[in-house]
Order: structure tokens, then C-alpha cells, then sequence
């Protein structure tokens, strides 16, 4: 059995959408990914607001789409979902993704806006079920039968140590009320990679790794300007190289494991063939933290006062929790830390070339 592959490419912002292609083209895009069937691009929204490393770029997005173009592609949909405390269309337009629709004549799907089925996998499930009852849970009924492609950044989460290829599908394959699989997370993440597997004919995933997050992730990092990208068929694979040159071992990030030992793609750095640049010896030294909402999340889910969960996230009480996230985030840690991050990236050349879109 041949190894997986994973494309990595040094890069720069003279060189990006460029790169971008060398990088897909390396790890077979379009090998995988059949030109008659249409491919969902399952962008990354963590901040309706733009914070930088926290959701899709707007040059990994015009890369990809472009990359695709000139390749022959016709039917590519780009597609996002709610959360309790995003906006679709709101991100769009603040992460300055509009423009590049409107420049290559995409539409842009919010998924808060299809129609969504029940659907009952065929294979193992390890959490969903117990969460949102057995009879399965809701996905749009788009995805089903589409290839998808997802475009998520290297970066830390306070709830999965890191986030990227296989966490991006947690915002696309749930409802807005996904909050309620925190309590068993990684299990829930190795469960929505079986169901993508059963309905979709190919899974691509394209990462950007230009400004990276460390820290309190998926929002209130520090943004590191490490200048990669990688891409992959194997999303389990993609997500261990990015775990190991972010400074973890993937197998000991407990999705990772699963997903690895279930056979759902590979975990183990000596089975993965890197094609690009080396990376063997590469560790970004970052660390996780977790944000003062992810921490009380926790305790409040499964942690000392896990007592008081069915109260306050199963009741009206719960509108308090999400105002509480809103308020510290956007009204808080936005203009004040953030804003200051902020102005030291729009200094850098990713931010020099963020402001040129």
C-alpha cells in the first residue's frame, strides 16, 4: 500500500497564488477530484470579524479558485455555515471574501440557508448519536453525492490542541448547535470524517500555513508568520504534518489517534510522503491556551461544575453563554489585545498584501 502524500511548499506573498498551484498539483488535486462532479470549497469562518491565521485567507481562497479555472473546473460552489456566534455573510464580506467571488463569478452558498436531511451512516459512530439521538443527526442535503475541498489555516484550539483539515468539517456537517459536541469532541470530529467519507466521492483539503496561530486558538492567537502551505488527499495525514511542524505529536492529539487506528487516514509521521519541503526537523514551538470562554466551557460541560450543563446550555439560560462569548470576544478582546495584534500583522508583508484585497 503506496504512503499517503502531503504537498508542502515554502512561499511568499509575491509568489502565493503560484504557489498555491505547485502545492495542489503536487499532491494530485486533480487526480482526485473529477472535473464532471461538482466540489464544495468548505471554507473556515472562526470570527465573523478578520483576525489574522483564524479563518480562510483571502489569497488561499483566490488560489484555489483560480488554480481550479485555469484547470478546467466549472462547478465549484464555496459554502459556509452559522455557528451561534458567525454570520456567513457577514464574514464574507469582513474576511474580503466578496470580492474574490464576485472577481471569479462564484456564488456563495451560507449552508444556515439549504435544506438539511437526517442522515444515518453506515459505519461506526462513536458519538454523534449519543448527542443528537439515534435515528442520526442533520448535514445539508447538498453535500451528499459533491466532492468538497477544505481550505482551513494552521492553527491551536483550546478544545483539539490544533485545528485544520478534519475539524473544518465540525462547520460544515452540524447544525449552528454544535456546541453541544464539545463534551466529546474528538470523538465527534472522528465521526463526521466517516460520514464525509460515505458521501462524498473526494476529500481534498488545501491548508494555509503563511500566518499561523499560536495559542488561544481558534480566535485569540498570536499570529506567526511561518509562510507554507500544504495540501493532501489525506486529511488525517494533512493534519498530523501540521500538528508536528506546529511542535505536537499527532498521535498523541486524540482525533488523530482514532481517526489513525480506524483506518480513516494516517496519523504515523514515517508513513507519510512528503513531497515539497522538508520538514522533518521543523517545529514552530507553538502552544495551546485556552481562551477564558473555552476554559468555563469546559468546566461547565465535563469538568467540576459539569452538574450545572443541562441548565445552562439546554435551557433559555444558554442565550447568556452566547452574549457572554460575544462580549468578550468582539467587544473585549477585539478592540483592545486584538486590535494591537492587528496593527503589528498589517506591518508584515501578509498583512501589507491582505490590505491589497
Amino acid at each position: 500500500m503506496s504512503k499517503p502524500i502531503v504537498a508542502t511548499v515554502k512561499t511568499t506573498p509575491e509568489t502565493i497564488l503560484d504557489d498555491y498551484a505547485k502545492v495542489m498539483h503536487n499532491a494530485n488535486y486533480n487526480k482526485k477530484i473529477k472535473k464532471d462532479i461538482t466540489t464544495l470549497l468548505k471554507l473556515n469562518l472562526s470570527w465573523s470579524l478578520y483576525f489574522p491565521a483564524c479563518s480562510t485567507q483571502p489569497w488561499q481562497l483566490e488560489a484555489v479558485i483560480r488554480t481550479m479555472q485555469l484547470d478546467g473546473y466549472k462547478n465549484t460552489l464555496p459554502v459556509e455555515n452559522e455557528t451561534v456566534v458567525t454570520i456567513p455573510r457577514k464574514g464574507a464580506a469582513l474576511n474580503k471574501w466578496d470580492s474574490i467571488f464576485k472577481k471569479y463569478k462564484l456564488n456563495f452558498q451560507p449552508l444556515n440557508e439549504v435544506e438539511w436531511v437526517r442522515y444515518k451512516a453506515k459505519g461506526e459512530i462513536l458519538a454523534l448519536y449519543d448527542i443528537f439521538g439515534e435515528n442520526g443527526h442533520e448535514i445539508p442535503k447538498m453535500f451528499i453525492g459533491k466532492n468538497v475541498i477544505h481550505l482551513p489555516t494552521m492553527k491551536c484550539h483550546g478544545h483539539t490542541v490544533i485545528t485544520g483539515a478534519i475539524k473544518n468539517a465540525f462547520g460544515g456537517l452540524i447544525t449552528k448547535k454544535r456546541h453541544h459536541c464539545h463534551k466529546r469532541i474528538h470523538e465527534v470530529l472522528v465521526d463526521l470524517l466517516t460520514i464525509q467519507k460515505e458521501i462524498h466521492p473526494s476529500i481534498f483539503a488545501v491548508m494555509d500555513g503563511t500566518i499561523c496561530g499560536s495559542g488561544a486558538g481558534p480566535r485569540t492567537m498570536i499570529p506567526v508568520d511561518k509562510g507554507y502551505v500544504l495540501a493532501s488527499e489525506d486529511q488525517v495525514a494533512i493534519d498530523a504534518i501540521s500538528a508536528k511542524m506546529m511542535g505536537f505529536d499527532p498521535m498523541q492529539i486524540p482525533f488523530l489517534k482514532i481517526a489513525h487506528d480506524k483506518g480513516l487516514g494516517c496519523a504515523d509521521l514515517d508513513q507519510i510522503e512528503i513531497v515539497g519541503e522538508r520538514i522533518k526537523h521543523i517545529n514552530f514551538g507553538f502552544k495551546t491556551g485556552k481562551s477564558p470562554i473555552i476554559f468555563w466551557d469546559q468546566v461547565f460541560r465535563k469538568g467540576a461544575l459539569s452538574f450545572l450543563e443541562p441548565l445552562l446550555f439546554h435551557t433559555p439560560l444558554f442565550k447568556f453563554c452566547i452574549w457572554a462569548s460575544e462580549t468578550y470576544h468582539d467587544n473585549i478582546w477585539y478592540p483592545t489585545i486584538g486590535k494591537k495584534r492587528i496593527a503589528d500583522f498589517s506591518k508584515t508583508r501578509w498583512g501589507r498584501l491582505f490590505d491589497r484585497y
